[in-house]
């Protein structure tokens, strides 16, 4: 009877599928493709030499269907859904923690502000051994969160070891809604009144924390913006949508959507005004800035708004939609592209999916400026690349570069992800450097360092947080003590490397323990103050400012 069952839903699965797609293949019809499959699958099921997982296979030929069509067409367990639609509600149900795994143990690494593990007194470095009276030492990282999450209201024992306690610290903690917030860092840079907004995603509460976020600032003094979209790889259209409202004029078109459907066609148009439609603007993108993050990138740009400045984006003009299976699995069809408001679709080629996840077809550019006469700029470019290429199929051509104009008839491109009016490539970092990140060794550092120092820089700094900025620094004897920790995790130093690098190392340390004391947006506000992206952005405003006048 399961079989039979099993069989039933693959058919309605089928059907859903030729609905929306509808594709002839052959000139046959949809349904003599998925008698086609029922028959595979209930005579495998029936047949072969061993047990079969008919749901397993159900799964792997939904995969492999969509596999066929572009990269971004793909199939979600109903497992991962969960987690899909927690990022996109912008909230769960737990503890309240942050947390990583050091050495089998899990180790707190910022309780999330105002849940429930803070307000109990969990703190950073505090270490996990047990859940629920049953040892938590070795576990599998992709369980932790099983264990410590649940329906609000419900409570879970853990026991915490915390240096400098002779016993181990028990907490019965409630869980409750957690937040997961799509702003990372809201500040005003030190000695400015220019102030930065980081966005890792594009969830449902994204305007909602913009909107928030940006008051806070303007009240504290900011009159500029810098809007960090580096590494967010995008979310809801809707949001992005509302986003970019935020800053452009009222009637301007944001973004439009054009499907094999008429149904899937829609423009978005602007319709608010707001105190920061003039507010001068920067966005910061790279190559993990996608979708969502494009299309408020390419509108800013577009319509001249403000400067793009950092490095080319990924190059998604896809647009998805989410269709249920059911048993809570689903998958996302590609239903439409997407067009900014000069008309241009940024989606890079994607025949070839390997180089498309290697992020082939950008295009990528020498650091400088593009603001103005950006199309002989890159004409020299590609004419100096094919100069050293040897390869015919290799050769860049202007033609294979899709040419449009912003509202004061500058020159983008479309085709290969959104192109920076202003190139600023990131720091490189050495191998000792890479090492000592992958190794996880600035949190194992800390982790060591608070208990010790942890009361005594809370007391000084914690309702002080510019004061830690200008005041603390990372001695002779941390990095002493940090060098000898990195040799006993098998890390060959090389200390020309740590000469190159030891703004960034320090810097680091000191990001890490501010992270240890405050949260993670204190984290990425002290990583900023040696970012030559962000450095470099917050001297542009006059450029910003210019191609921004009416």
């Amino acid at each position: 009877m399961r079989k039979f069952l099993i069989i039933g839903i693959i058919i309605s699965i089928g059907i859903l599928i030729g609905f929306y797609i509808q594709p002839l293949i052959s000139g046959d019809s949809i349904y003599e493709q998925v008698r086609k499959f029922e028959y595979v699958i209930s005579t495998t099921s029936k047949n072969y030499v061993e047990d079969v997982d008919t749901h397993k296979l159900t799964e792997a030929a939904i995969k492999g269907l969509l596999n066929e069509l572009d990269p971004h067409s793909v199939y979600i367990s109903a497992e991962k859904q969960k987690r899909v639609e927690e990022d996109f509600r912008g909230s769960f149900e737990g503890i309240g923690v942050q947390f990583d795994m050091l050495n089998d143990t899990i180790v707190i690494v910022s309780p999330i502000p105002g849940g429930p593990s803070e307000k109990l007194g969990i703190m950073a470095g505090d270490k996990i051994v047990k859940i629920n009276d049953t040892s938590a030492i070795a576990i599998e990282r992709s369980q932790v969160p099983k264990k410590l999450r649940g329906p609000k209201g419900t409570v879970v024992k853990v026991h915490i070891f915390r240096p400098g306690e002779k016993e181990l610290l028990v907490f019965d903690i409630e869980r409750d809604k957690i937040p997961l917030n799509s702003v990372d860092a809201s500040f005003i840079i030190d000695g400015t009144d220019i102030g930065v907004i980081t966005v890792n995603r594009f969830s449902h509460t994204t305007f909602r924390e913009m909107i928030d976020s940006l008051r806070i600032l303007k009240n504290q003094g900011m009159k500029k913006l810098i809007l960090d979209l580096r590494y967010n790889p995008g979310g809801l259209l809707s949001q992005a949508f509302q986003v970019a409202d935020i800053f452009v004029h009222p009637e301007d078109t944001i973004v439009y959507t054009k499907g094999r459907r008429p149904s899937f066609d829609d423009v978005y148009i602007a319709r608010n005004y707001t105190e920061f439609n003039d507010i001068p603007l920067i966005v910061l993108i790279n190559q993990g800035s996608a979708s969502a993050s494009e299309i408020v990138s390419g509108s800013i740009q577009d319509l001249d708004r403000g400067l793009i400045v950092g490095e080319t984006s990924f190059g998604k003009g896809l647009v998805q939609r989410p269709y249920q299976l059911g048993d809570g699995s689903v998958f996302r069809l590609t239903i439409a592209k997407y067009y900014t408001p000069s008309g241009r679709c940024i989606q890079r080629p994607y025949n070839d999916k390997d180089k498309y996840r290697h992020l082939v077809g950008r295009l990528e550019l020498e650091e400088g400026s593009y603001i103005d006469n950006a199309y002989e700029k890159i004409k020299n470019q590609i004419e100096a690349i094919n100069d050293t290429t040897k390869k015919k199929e290799e050769k860049i051509t202007l033609e294979s570069l899709p040419i449009y104009h912003t509202r004061k008839n500058r020159v983008v491109f479309g085709g290969g992800g959104v192109t920076p009016d202003y190139i600023i490539k990131q720091d490189t970092i050495t191998r000792t450097t890479i090492e000592l990140r992958k190794k996880n060794m600035f949190l194992k550092y800390t982790n060591v360092f608070m208990p010790n120092e942890g009361e005594h820089l809370r007391t000084l700094y914690h309702n002080n947080f510019n004061k830690f900025i200008r005041q603390f620094s990372i001695t002779d004897a941390m990095m002493s003590d940090f060098k000898k920790m990195a040799k006993n995790e098998d890390i060959k130093w090389v200390e020309s490397d740590y000469k190159t690098d030891e703004e960034f190392i320090k810097n680091y340390i000191k990001a890490y323990i501010a992270q240890s004391i405050w949260n993670r947006s204190k984290f990425n506000q002290v990583f900023y103050l040696m970012d030559k992206q962000v450095l470099k952005a917050a001297k542009l405003f006059p450029d910003a400012i210019r191609i921004s006048k009416h």
